[in-house]
């Protein structure tokens, strides 16, 4: 782990030190700023999400967002079920990946049974299969400068594309992972295959579905409308939507 990226937690304050700057009094921070820092105090950064038994999983579990992208692009790769499906991850690396979805599988995977909160009001809980976000942006080699990682998607509304992004506190935790199986299957379209994000500590809304590119940036300004993500964007959505 980077070091100079670590939490560091005091009797008095929480400072993340390189990935963001925090006051040592919450009521200074905006209202997003203030939760992130209040979640992180309690929580602290290595806090696990709840996770259930297998017999615990919902009968039905809904699709969230999109329920199939209207891209010639998604299109072209469902055609032989993502076998031409590769998944570039670029930006602030030292080694440039592309991966297969088979190289994805191969890497140590991490199953984990967990509950989506939907902004909507719903919730469910369903098993998620896959490597640790974590295992593919140490084999690309992080630099210094990264403080994001953006996941561009499959989805377009209008002239917009669909994207979200987490920090890198988010992108190490280990509960963390690019999931390509869920209940012990294959994704399915409107579940967000080939590959989905899922950031067990927030919201729905943050478990980007039909992932194309990982791109790992210093700054979200100039990505999309630069909040962050597409309905942070559009529908004035906190960047951060821990739970």
């Amino acid at each position: 782990m980077i070091t100079r990226r670590n939490l560091l937690v005091t009797t008095g304050a929480v400072m993340l030190a390189g990935c963001d700057r925090w006051s040592d009094s919450p009521a200074l921070l905006s209202a997003e700023d203030a939760h992130r820092f209040l979640q992180r105090s309690v929580n602290g950064r290595a806090a696990l999400a709840r996770e259930y038994h297998t017999d615990q999983m919902s009968p039905v579990f809904r699709t969230n967002g999109t329920n199939r992208p209207n891209t010639p692009e998604y299109a072209a790769v469902t055609a032989n079920r993502f076998a031409d499906w590769r998944l570039p991850v670029t930006g602030l690396v030292r080694r440039p990946l592309t991966l297969s979805l088979a190289q994805l599988q191969s890497l140590p995977q991490r199953a984990q049974v967990t509950r989506h909160d939907c902004v909507e009001g719903w919730s469910a809980i369903g098993k998620w299969q896959g490597p640790r976000l974590e295992t593919v942006l140490q084999l690309a080699g992080i630099r210094n400068d990264a403080r994001y990682v953006v996941f561009h998607c499959a989805d377009r509304f209008g002239a917009d594309s669909y994207y979200e992004s987490i920090d890198l506190i988010d992108a190490f935790h280990p509960q963390t992972i690019l999931a390509w199986a869920m209940n012990d299957r294959y994704l399915d379209v409107g579940h967000g295959a080939p590959l989905r994000l899922r950031v067990e500590r927030q919201l729905g809304y943050k478990q980007a579905k039909y992932i194309m590119g990982v791109e790992v940036v210093a700054s979200l300004a100039g990505i999309g409308g630069g909040k962050g993500g597409y309905w942070e964007d559009s529908n004035g959505y906190e960047w951060y939507a821990g739970i």
